[in-house]
């Protein structure tokens, strides 16, 4: 068995890894040599060993959290699949918000921020049926998208007449745990299973409208709070996005949503 033994520096070159790299490894707990020789302290590897070490260095290089690859390395296969495929789906949802945040910055660098035009207004006071849901920022267009399917089931199942648009309901921080609704204004339905029933205060508020994806509404948050601040006024939740164009009508170039802020004078 002595014999069959590789100390680091031939195991590190049959890895194609560094000796760095394999006595950070030992030392995270991920790859410990089969043995280490108490008088020189010198480290043995099996050949064996390669396999897994190639595999560290591949998901290393894939930027997996050294926690997540000791789990994958204990897993039986089955398992080392779910875990892998968990982190897949990590990966696409943080290319997501880098692929939104990339098309953001190009609007920017091509027109700079965008002339919304803002005004102040008042809104009447609206009765809604609405769902809820909780939620974290990254998880708002996929809650939104079960509110609205949730919402319309509801909705139809009891035969309830509604006025459009859709309306949604956002808290003024996007917090890291966060309450959300979908509503619609109607003067029907109380009492119906699966619907919660809220007025909307009328009053003044801030409002302008944005043409294109949901994932640049920030730029229009953006236009409306700065308006909102300039104006010595104070934002008041919840916020009110009204979708007048959705995407069962339009391309998301052409989405149309009507994004309502609350205000108030002072600063109490």
């Amino acid at each position: 068995m002595q014999d069959e033994l590789l100390t680091i520096g031939p195991f590190a070159r049959l890895c194609r890894l560094s000796v760095k790299q394999l006595r950070h490894y030992d030392e995270m707990g991920l790859l410990a040599p089969v043995r280490v020789d108490a008088g020189s302290g010198y480290r043995y590897y099996a050949p064996e060993q390669a396999r897994d070490a190639l595999t560290i260095a591949l998901l290393r290089e894939m930027d997996l959290p050294l926690a997540v690859i000791a789990q994958a390395l204990a897993a039986e296969p089955e398992s080392r699949a779910e875990i892998l495929r968990a982190e897949r789906d990590r990966l696409a949802e943080r290319i997501s918000r880098d692929q939104v945040r990339l098309e953001m910055l190009e609007r920017l660098a091509e027109g700079g921020l965008p002339g919304y035009e803002v005004t102040m207004g008042r809104e009447p006071e609206r009765r809604l049926a609405v769902v809820r849901a909780v939620c974290t920022p990254a998880e708002i267009g996929e809650k939104v998208e079960e509110c609205v399917g949730r919402l319309l089931a509801a909705l139809g199942k009891a035969g309830i007449a509604w006025e459009p648009p859709l309306w949604g309901l956002y808290p003024l921080d996007l917090e890291e745990r966060m309450e959300i609704a979908i509503g619609v204004q109607t003067q029907q339905g109380e009492g119906t299973p699966g619907l919660r029933f809220e007025v909307l205060p009328g009053g003044a508020v801030a409002e302008t409208m944005h043409i294109g994806p949901y994932a640049q509404l920030p730029l229009a948050y953006n236009a409306v709070f700065a308006a909102v601040h300039e104006r010595g006024l104070r934002p008041r939740a919840p916020v009110r996005e009204a979708y007048l164009v959705g995407p069962a009508e339009a391309p998301r170039e052409e989405l149309m949503t009507r994004l309502i802020i609350p205000v108030r004078e002072g600063l109490a």
